[in-house]
């Protein structure tokens, strides 16, 4: 633990140095649905300026950490929702939420049954 909290101070100590703003961390809400939403949606963030990308099927959240001196939060949700997934933020184009495999689709379609999901069972 005493290494961690060096190795952390050095590494702020030196981002600062050199006047590089801080590394932003953060959750956003994301909405998927199975193990190919979470590759897409991580696969979108391997962008300049995002140092971790990590997105919970079981929460629906994205966990992040980016610089903000790189990209903006409104950069990442236009990359999330040109992949087809919204955010708490913005809601994917329908065009593009149109052409998500069958299993990705999150907002009408239970994938998990032939049934369409009702605004009353959300």
């Amino acid at each position: 633990m005493k290494t961690l909290l060096i190795t952390l101070f050095t590494l702020f100590i030196f981002s600062a140095s050199f006047g590089q703003k801080q590394v932003v961390e953060d959750s956003i809400p994301v909405s998927g649905n199975c193990e190919m939403c979470k590759a897409r949606i991580e696969s979108a963030l391997e962008i300049k300026g995002i140092k971790l990308a990590e997105w919970n099927m079981d929460s629906q959240k994205l966990f992040i950490a980016y610089r903000e001196d790189k990209i903006s939060e409104k950069e990442i949700h236009d990359a999330i929702v040109a992949t087809g997934h919204d955010t708490d933020k913005k809601k994917a184009e329908d065009e593009v939420y149109a052409k998500l495999p069958y299993c990705c689709l999150h907002r009408d379609v239970d994938p998990h049954s032939d049934k369409k999901k009702h605004k009353s069972d959300h």
